[in-house]
């Protein structure tokens, strides 16, 4: 890929699996706010877009003020335990540091809280790889992929033309694109076949090492 210098990288699903610590935290809100779910019931489909709204849709509910307290219980256990609940995916280390050293700027863009992607990264040893971390407020901005993908850009000067987003929901892909930046999809996340069908990115790969040979020798 000629001219490219800037790699977007999103977290939950692309670097890590956080499927545990999302999904028990995701319960314990929920039961303490007398709604427990089902255990067979896949909620899956929570991991990648915005938090708040996955919850006020397990809670079937339009009220933003029930929406923020299920909010406020899931961080209660995700901020202390939940996050490090969490697995390093193959090959994401080593390739990482590959990129690094073909002097690739490396950013997170994750609609996870930037105070919880930090201490994700640094507690996996992945922090020291990126240039900047960037994710959302706690108080719910940029928690849209295509306004986190803006900001970014806006924040570091960066021209669409060089970048190139990494990320397993269409989210990822859809917000690149409208800014003007390619993506690539990695198939072993959160995002289904037909959603990324849909989403139609770049290319697809089935391991993160991939990333690699589509980029060439950079």
């Amino acid at each position: 890929m000629e001219n490219l210098r800037h790699i977007l990288i999103d977290l939950d699903g692309t670097l890590t699996d956080p499927k545990l610590g999302i999904h028990t935290s995701i319960r314990y809100a929920m039961d303490k706010l007398g709604r427990p779910l089902a255990p067979e019931l896949d909620i899956d489909w929570t991991i990648g877009p915005p938090l708040k709204a996955s919850l006020m849709k397990l809670l079937d509910t339009e009220d933003h003020d029930l929406g923020e307290q299920a909010l406020l219980a899931y961080r209660e256990r995700f901020s202390v335990i939940g996050l490090f609940e969490n697995e390093v995916y193959p090959t994401v280390a080593e390739t990482l540091e590959a990129l690094k050293q073909r002097d690739y700027q490396l950013f997170v863009a994750t609609a996870k809280p930037t105070v919880y992607a930090k201490r994700i990264l640094e507690h996996f040893q992945l922090a020291e790889f990126f240039n900047e971390i960037y994710g959302s407020e706690l108080t719910g901005e940029r928690t849209n992929k295509g306004e986190l993908i803006e900001y970014i850009v806006q924040q570091e000067a960066l021209q669409p033309a060089h970048c190139l987003m990494i990320g397993d929901r269409e989210y990822d892909i859809l917000g690149a694109r409208k800014n003007g930046i390619e993506a690539i999809a990695v198939e072993y996340g959160y995002g289904s076949q037909a959603e990324l069908d849909q989403a139609q990115p770049k290319a697809r790969i089935q391991q993160f090492a991939e990333l690699l040979q589509h980029l060439g020798q950079g």
